[in-house]
């Protein structure tokens, strides 16, 4: 329930312009820790006057955080140990607290017990911060059990203080849900940490400003859990495997969930829940557990009593060591590396930070352990967040110092991740490798998420073809419904909290640059995964599907600094003046369904503007053609894109097309593909939640030959309409309409083109025409052909399967096809020409004919008369026009089509709004 309005996470300077408070009060501010540190200096930058900060006492000579910035600011500063003895109040405690005269007590997080004649002192009372929807979870451990018991809501509550155990009044709370692996941790760092001060300081206001609530809570679903203990925090694996996984989470990092192995007390960290495959691994029998343990290379598969598995990532002994669960079995220790002069600069400035954490301590030394010198939870956020300011990009986690506890130790990790050392070395590829065009093309084959390769949660795999021979060129993972859920989540982790969400725009172009540049490093074997996967001539291959892949890489790369909002002049509300200005900001989390046509092409279209926006994404290959985008995959690690930031599932679209369609964190879908399912998605999509769509669907492309056209170019240029990429192609020339007085030299010249066209092997540098795609294509472009000829078209050349291993269709020609011919209606989406006469002059008889489909992707005209050029291009309704040329695309041009082709551009600036929400800021002043 939500008490007061709820409203969507606002960034920063949208916030805090949100608004220009005209009521101020005098505060006190009685807590601790980073969460009240921000709610002081937020409250002070709102205008509001602290007149004292009451806080806990110095720890090991080091201030709190809240004391440190007061103290700075010069605002009085109390560090009162304890405010009653024997549950009464100390007077001269009571005496200097109100001697600061406040008007409202601001409690941020407080875990000291202050009496009431301190809450009710001042003229508007007191209110809290508690991180739960209360009255569910009262008590110290609110976010704990909030994990422990499986809620699906998480939230936090601000409420009047009362003498009660957070019983208090609310004023107001907000909820989110909670993800299937949330932690602690992430549940406080996405949301629980900064909407909470920004609730805080929003609360504070409202009793400024007389619009404060107080709804009393109700006892119903009320519940009240005490703080866990290492003692009392020992899981049970007697149960089914999502309460032990809630269980470890819920405890993960303090105090830890905690079980027995090999005699040992070992804590249990980094719990998530698997899908029905496990990985292969040793087993390891644990007490307690109703069956062994598995280590795996990922981590230690724990079964809960349903079967059902679970997988930790951390362990940690007794003695505070904590090792990656995949290494339990491994000894000795990694070869230290030996630093350069410049690494041994960067090492004493991390001394300097571990100093100002660990002031208590005379000197880091090399063995210097961060824990056992006093430093708690809150020091790790510090250290780590310190450190990535410090080194822009570098990915450190909170969980790196709990597995580096001493100062040398640490230093020998951070200079491995700064190196990359461990990236190389997480980043595991079970290759599939061929020896094909004069090398060795390795291709990996798994589900690429959150930066690894791994199988499919099924375990499940299927054969993909080569079309030029039929043969199997490797197994794939085939994902599964659990895969796709997995991939969001890193995704949308990688957006709210990962470096990508953060990261300078500049930065994120220099990314996609150096990935471009892998890419153009990588194009003679990505040209041979296309080759050998899809059926293109390895010369087409390098030049369009590769070539113009990065080209679209680099033209949005230098998008990244450039995208911009504006202001705007709007009538000002006197005596006071506005602002108003506009913001363009990436949607979240992206997904995209790309065809089997041009594989690696059609991911660049799209994925490249969905990056450059600021977005991270989730991309299904074609089943029949997965191989180049998983290799794209490979390289993206190798750019240094971060993890989670792209995730590519291979599989169905029944099952992992219609997941995403339906994903409820899934934001956008861009889809290239049929008429049909383009239709079934954006229903899913509108059903799911409102996710933005963008479509590029089926084609029948007219091109109108005129009787003025340069012959030799409009035959030139009819053909590769129609030819290019074995008429797999969107855009395709699906008929052509030639005058009457050129159509019979027309034809005759295609005919002499076509018998000079050299069908074989794709790879062969002489080939001009390639194998379809797969089998099932090459099957329906032979029935095509069939139709026509039953309906009465006559077939000039080809309409059969050539006479050779693979998939290969002879380059065809229909002519004398009437309107209302099936041919004349109906995508081929193959190597097939389709010819129709139009009398002489009649012009527009011929674009009335042109536009007589439900379809309007592309459309051309042949002529040497500009006016008429301009005349026809205005009336073709298609998102395309060409005008003496054609398929000639342009990584700056918009592209996409219109009515049932789809809508949403690929390409030039217009693809970046695909992919970008506006908004709108007002400001009064």
């Amino acid at each position: 329930m939500s008490v007061y309005s709820t409203r969507d996470v606002r960034s920063e300077v949208e916030y805090w312009t949100w608004n220009y408070y005209q009521n101020k009060l005098r505060l006190a501010l009685i807590g601790q820790s980073l969460f009240g540190q921000e709610v002081y200096t937020n409250l002070r930058k709102q205008g509001h006057k602290v007149v004292g900060v009451f806080t806990v006492p110095d720890r090991d000579g080091k201030a709190d955080p809240l004391a440190v910035v007061a103290e700075k600011d010069g605002t009085p500063v109390f560090k009162f140990p304890r405010w009653r003895v024997k549950g009464k109040p100390i007077p001269e405690v009571v005496e200097a607290y109100k001697a600061v005269g406040a008007e409202l007590n601001v409690m941020p997080f407080c875990s000291q017990f202050i009496p009431m004649n301190v809450i009710d002192h001042p003229a508007h009372g007191s209110i809290i911060y508690h991180p739960s929807i209360l009255p569910l979870h009262r008590g110290a451990s609110a976010i704990n059990w909030t994990l422990i018991q499986g809620d699906k809501k998480a939230g936090f509550s601000i409420f009047w203080a009362d003498d009660g155990l957070d019983t208090g009044p609310i004023l107001l709370q907000r909820e989110c849900p909670v993800e299937p692996n949330d932690t602690v941790d992430s549940l406080y760092n996405r949301f629980l940490f900064p909407e909470g001060i920004k609730a805080m300081v929003e609360s504070v206001q409202l009793i400024a400003d007389g619009k404060a609530t107080r709804v009393p809570q109700t006892e119903e679903g009320a519940s009240y859990e005490g703080i866990q203990k290492k003692s009392n925090s020992k899981v049970n694996l007697a149960q089914p495997a999502e309460a032990i996984h809630n269980w470890i989470r819920g405890h993960d990092k303090v105090p830890g969930a905690w079980t027995v192995i090999d005699g040992q007390t070992v804590t249990l960290y980094g719990s998530s829940m698997l899908g029905e495959s496990v990985p292969a691994g040793q087993p390891l029998e644990i007490e307690g557990a109703s069956q062994a343990g598995v280590v795996t290379k990922n981590g230690l598969v724990l079964y809960g009593s349903d079967s059902k598995a679970l997988m930790v990532k951390n362990l940690q002994y007794e003695d505070g060591k904590m090792i990656s669960a995949a290494k339990y079995f491994s000894s000795g220790d990694t070869a230290r590396v030996e630093l350069t002069d410049d690494e041994k600069k960067i090492a004493e400035e991390i001394r300097d930070i571990w100093k100002g954490i660990l002031s208590n301590v005379a000197a880091i030394e090399e063995t210097t352990d961060f824990f056992k010198s006093g430093a708690a939870s809150m020091d790790v956020v510090r250290l780590v967040e310190e450190i990535k300011q410090k080194c822009a990009g570098l990915q450190l986690q909170n969980e790196d110092v709990y597995m580096a506890t001493t100062f040398q130790d640490f230093i020998q990790m951070f200079v491995r991740r700064l190196r990359g050392e461990d990236q190389e070395e997480e980043m595991v590829i079970d290759y599939a490798t061929k020896d094909v065009n004069n090398m060795t093309v390795k291709m990996p084959w798994q589900c690429f998420i959150n930066g690894k390769f791994e199988d499919a949660e099924n375990g499940k795999t299927a054969d993909t073809i080569n079309p030029a021979d039929g043969s199997v060129i490797c197994k794939v993972a085939y994902a599964s419904v659990g895969d796709v859920d997995q991939a969001v989540a890193a995704a949308k982790e990688a957006f709210e909290v990962g470096p990508w969400g953060r990261m300078d725009p500049r930065d994120r172009g220099t990314l996609l640059y150096k990935l471009a540049d892998l890419m153009e490093e990588h194009q003679e074997e990505l040209a041979t995964i296309e080759s050998i996967d899809s059926g293109a001539v390895y010369t087409l291959a390098l030049k369009t599907h590769v070539g113009m892949s990065i080209q679209t890489f680099r033209y949005f790369a230098g998008w990244c600094d450039k995208i911009q909002g504006k202001t705007i002049p709007i009538n000002q509300a006197r005596p006071n003046r506005n602002l108003t200005f506009t913001k363009k900001e990436p949607l979240g989390v992206c997904a995209i369904v790309i065809p089997w046509n041009y594989p690696l092409m059609m991911l660049a279209w799209k994925s490249a503007a969905c990056l450059a926006a600021g977005n991270t994404l989730v991309l299904k290959p074609a089943q029949v053609t997965p191989l180049s985008a998983l290799k794209f995959a490979e390289l993206t690690v190798k750019a240094g894109i971060p993890k989670g930031v792209i995730n590519i599932v291979p599989g169905s679209g029944g099952m992992v097309g219609q997941r995403m369609s339906d994903h409820p964190d899934i934001r956008k879908l861009g889809f290239t593909g049929s008429t049909p399912i383009g239709k079934q998605i954006m229903k899913s999509c509108a059903l799911s939640n409102l996710k933005k769509v963008s479509l590029e669907l089926g084609g029948k492309s007219p091109l109108i030959i005129f009787s003025d056209c340069d012959m030799d170019k409009a035959v030139r240029m009819g053909m590769s309409a129609v030819f290019f990429n074995k008429g797999e192609n969107c855009i395709a020339a699906g008929r052509l309409f030639v005058e009457e007085s050129i159509h019979d030299e027309y034809i005759r010249r295609v005919v002499e083109e076509i018998k000079k066209m050299k069908v074989g092997d794709p790879l062969h540098r002489s080939t001009d025409h390639g194998p379809q795609n797969h089998k099932a294509h090459m099957d329906k472009l032979v029935e095509y052909c069939e139709v026509g000829v039953k309906e009465g078209a006559t077939l000039v050349y080809g309409g059969k399967q050539v006479d050779r291993p693979g998939f290969f269709m002879e380059p065809t020609l229909f002519t004398d096809v009437e309107d209302h011919m099936f041919i004349a209606k109906e995508e081929s989406f193959g190597p097939i020409m389709v010819v129709s006469k139009f009398k002489d002059g009649d012009i527009d008889g011929v674009l009335s004919r042109a536009n007589d489909t439900e379809f309007g992707l592309a459309s051309g005209v042949f002529t040497r008369d500009i006016n008429k050029a301009m005349y026809v291009s205005e009336r073709l309704d298609a998102g395309t026009v060409f005008v003496n040329t054609y398929n000639k695309t342009d990584v700056a041009s918009p592209f996409g089509g219109f009515k049932q082709s789809g809508f949403g551009k690929d390409l030039g600036e217009d693809a970046l709004n695909e992919y970008l929400r506006t908004k709108a800021v007002t400001v009064e002043y």
